[in-house]
């Protein structure tokens, strides 16, 4: 590695040694000669190599170390922990002048914060301030919380669920965590859809599982592809995570069927399930069959994780294990999260906020779109949601975009990266809610400038 180091230091500078070689080291992390988790030499061994006093390296190290750029273990090295900014990204906000240069984020998953009416937000928070303060806690959740998500769930999602069935959560992925180690046998195989949600993932493995990856196609999950010896399916119908198509009716229906025959229990993450702005949206799993589906709802999206608050309704069964299980461990979600979403939905700012962020996305999609068209760019996606997939022919060239898109000031996620196993399709996930309207709008019109020459017909109407 010390050979393969771009440093040079002057001796006739003015700048000490040590500060040029903190320098050096950290543009060596930026242009990708170092990287998160790269061994570095020996403070012993770089000052030999570059003819200087362990002094030298020695505080250069120190300097690093306090700024959080490497970390030393024990009886090992020391390592790469962060990687700077690359220099040429820092550029500022349009109307703002920034020495910090935050570059655009165009990475799904993020909340639409621009959204939100502070003057709602506000208003709810004191409400919810207002109440008195708990005695003990409630680990499956206050009662007012699981009246204010059985009238969402109605109105919003068109599901009837009774508040016995409801249980307030963290949010999806501790639920995920939550009902796969109450409701399955250690080591049991979990049918995840593949490219499909990491986080939940990786959640069902903290809790012992073994995944399954299914493959999916234009329209979701290939339920004929579902093994019988599964004992549970982890899956997004609404807005499939990250290739966002919409299971239809009729494969809702035999995921269901195949549930009840082989004893499945569904996970339904109801991922973008609010978010719906083309047509109306079609029966949850839940809705069809409640006694082999969990469904898992959060306010991350619709919201933002602030509120740390999400919901599952479930079979009696597994909502009474999840119950006890909090019980005899002493855990729960916090209510505070709770007591906002409750008076959000009282005061009827969710409803309207939910109406607000569904037009909102509309232009945000319909902006990204209409860009990207114009360039001959294909893109992917129900018009739903806030992210949408740009297949490209290979990792490599998925690879190269990311870097050429990061050197332009654009944060880019990648396709590969969602595969539990061997990537079979590649690309960006190009999510438009992370950052303003103007940004995303520069950013998607300079992303063309990033790209390979693709020439593609665009598949979305």
């Amino acid at each position: 590695m010390s050979d393969e180091l771009p440093i040079i230091l002057d001796r006739m500078a003015g700048t000490p040694l040590s500060v040029q070689l903190a320098d050096a080291l950290r543009a060596a992390a930026s242009d990708g000669h170092l990287r998160v988790g790269d061994r570095l030499p020996s403070s012993r061994g770089l000052a030999q190599r570059l003819d200087v006093s362990r002094t030298v390296t020695a505080a250069a190290y120190e300097q690093l170390h306090a700024e959080g750029w490497i970390r030393g273990r024990h009886g090992s090295g020391t390592y790469v922990a962060a990687v700077p900014e690359p220099a040429q990204s820092r550029r500022p906000a349009p109307g703002k002048a920034t020495e910090s240069g935050d570059r655009i984020s165009l990475i799904p998953g993020a909340p639409c914060l621009e959204a939100i009416d502070s003057a709602a937000w506000r208003r709810a928070w004191r409400a919810a301030a207002d109440r008195p303060a708990l005695l003990r806690p409630i680990r499956t959740g206050l009662p007012e919380f699981h009246d204010a998500v059985v009238e969402h769930l109605l109105r919003h999602r068109g599901l009837a669920a009774t508040d016995a069935a409801v249980l307030a959560t963290a949010g999806t992925s501790s639920a995920t965590f939550e009902v796969a180690s109450v409701s399955l046998a250690a080591g049991s195989r979990v049918a995840i859809e593949e490219p499909g949600y990491g986080r939940a993932a990786a959640a069902l493995q903290a809790a012992g599982m073994r995944l399954a990856p299914i493959r999916t196609d234009e329209h979701g999950i290939c339920v004929d592809a579902i093994p019988a010896d599964v004992s549970a399916v982890y899956c997004t119908p609404a807005h499939q995570y990250p290739l966002g198509a919409r299971l239809p009716a009729e494969r809702r229906v035999e995921l269901v069927r195949c549930a009840r025959k082989h004893s499945w229990l569904l996970l339904e993450d109801d991922y973008d399930g609010e978010l719906r702005y083309d047509t109306a949206p079609l029966p949850l799993l839940a809705s069809i069959g409640p006694d082999v589906v969990v469904h898992l709802g959060t306010t991350s999206k619709i919201l933002t994780p602030t509120l740390g608050a999400g919901w599952m309704v479930a079979p009696p069964a597994v909502a009474a294990a999840v119950a006890e299980r909090r019980e005899a461990a002493g855990m729960g979600p916090s209510p505070a999260g709770q007591r906002v979403f409750v008076e959000l939905a009282r005061s009827g700012d969710l409803a309207r906020h939910l109406r607000r962020l569904r037009r909102e996305l509309a232009t945000r999609r319909s902006i990204v779109v209409d860009s990207l068209r114009a360039q001959h760019i294909d893109v992917r996606g129900d018009a739903a949601g806030s992210h949408v997939v740009i297949e490209l022919p290979s990792l490599v060239v998925e690879e190269r975009l990311i870097r050429r898109a990061g050197n332009a000031g654009i944060l880019l996620d990648g396709l590969a990266r969602h595969h539990f196993g061997e990537p079979r399709r590649h690309g960006i996930v190009l999510g438009y809610t992370a950052c303003s309207k103007p940004d995303l709008a520069e950013a998607v019109a300079n992303l063309a400038d990033a790209f390979p020459n693709l020439s593609v017909p665009c598949r979305t109407p």
